[in-house]
């Protein structure tokens, strides 16, 4: 590499961090929504609520694709995969295991049903593998660590992902981006060959084809692939079709017009390229110290939290305020102020929690855990006189 392509690679890109803060808010807004427009009532709540649904499916999107295309920045060839493994292990499963147990408290708690479906592949982040709901989507448990069983395959695969992705000429690399793209967009047509049934509550919506598209993480691994190549295309020097505002303007044009697609080609088929365009933006403009808004210390402090305040949310949404596990609670009536005030205050307490979470559990586990420790001295021999020791030692 040159040394501008090796200082671009060395930089800690604070405007992502930032962002992934905003990411984790949009799940937050879509699992509030979800609980609070329906009692609403009316036609535009229906139009609302597509919103918010998309909000989440994005949110989930970007991080996805920011997981391929961060782990490519940061990676070095002296690492090996044994290390990698140790790292990403000991950053999600001290908070995963931590939230679950909660969860489980909570659920015994309110009366919820706990299952071995519903516990058992949990726990060690295999659910989204089983095409069964009550495995995957847990609406009385930690619903969201679905995610994290895809971010598992993502981290399993990476070490030969990447050895591959970096065989690829400089070249050739928009045409596997592009290639990439249009896998993802075909994966809703794959979704329609399997069965109409049955249907998930709420939504109506064919069970098969939304856990093919949206929770499968081998159709999600597409993405996390979309984001290795483009924090290659980056790295490499090419050139981008766009900067940081046109990016985002055809991010938000895509989250629009993806939320009026039939079916489920509204999870993810529009938006993913987009975003993948807009992290690749983000990413160059950061280097040159130029997104000074999502790079700023409040935004990047909430980025660092913002692992914590994804798992911790959902729980909040079902249990706090808001109660969403209590099915009495979906039948009251809410104003558009009480939509806002309850949302508020999910939010409150769920930023209080994953700080919690995050400065007890998940720095602890990472700074004890994520490396292994050197090796002790050898004794010294009895007759030998002591020495002084080195520093830090």
């Amino acid at each position: 590499m040159t040394a501008s392509t090796t200082a671009i690679e060395r930089s800690r890109l604070p405007a992502l961090t930032g962002a992934r803060f905003l990411a984790a808010c949009m799940v937050l807004v879509c699992h509030v929504g979800i609980a609070l427009i329906p009692r609403l009532g009316g036609t535009r709540a229906h139009d609302a609520q597509r919103y918010v649904e998309a909000a989440g499916n994005v949110g989930v999107s970007f991080f996805f694709v920011l997981s391929g295309f961060i782990l490519t920045w940061v990676s070095r060839p002296e690492d090996t995969a044994r290390r990698f493994w140790r790292r990403r292990l000991v950053k999600i499963f001290p908070n995963h295991l931590v939230t679950l147990a909660a969860a489980l408290l909570l659920m015994l708690s309110a009366s919820v049903p706990i299952t071995a479906i519903n516990t058992v592949p949990t726990v060690f982040l295999v659910q989204s593998w089983i095409p069964e709901q009550d495995a995957v989507i847990n609406y009385g448990g930690n619903a969201p660590s679905w995610s994290l069983a895809c971010e598992l395959l993502f981290y399993l695969s990476f070490p030969l992902l990447l050895r591959v992705a970096r065989g690829i000429r400089p070249g050739h690399l928009w045409r596997w981006l592009a290639g990439t793209a249009v896998l993802i967009a075909l994966v809703p047509l794959v979704a329609g060959l399997l069965p109409a049934r049955p249907t998930m509550p709420l939504t109506n919506d064919h069970w098969w084809a939304v856990w093919f598209t949206y929770y499968f993480p081998v159709t999600r691994l597409l993405e996390f692939a979309l984001g290795v190549l483009t924090a290659l295309i980056v790295m490499r020097g090419r050139r981008l079709p766009f900067g940081v505002v046109p990016a985002l303007a055809l991010a938000v044009v895509a989250f629009v017009a993806g939320a009026h697609l039939p079916g489920v080609f509204d999870r993810v088929a529009a938006t993913s390229l987009p975003l993948a365009l807009l992290i690749g933006a983000l990413a160059r403009a950061d280097t040159g110290d130029r997104v000074r808004v999502l790079g700023s210390r409040p935004l990047v402090r909430l980025g660092e939290i913002s692992y914590s305040l994804y798992l911790v949310h959902y729980l909040v949404v079902a249990y706090g305020p808001i109660g969403a596990v209590h099915p009495e609670n979906w039948a009251k009536p809410v104003s558009l102020a009480g939509v806002f005030g309850y949302g508020a205050l999910t939010l409150a307490i769920s930023l209080v929690l994953a700080w919690l979470l995050y400065t007890c559990v998940e720095a602890p586990a990472m700074r004890r855990f994520s490396r292994p420790r050197p090796p002790k001295a050898a004794a010294r021999p009895a007759e030998t006189a002591p020495q002084p020791s080195a520093p830090g030692t």
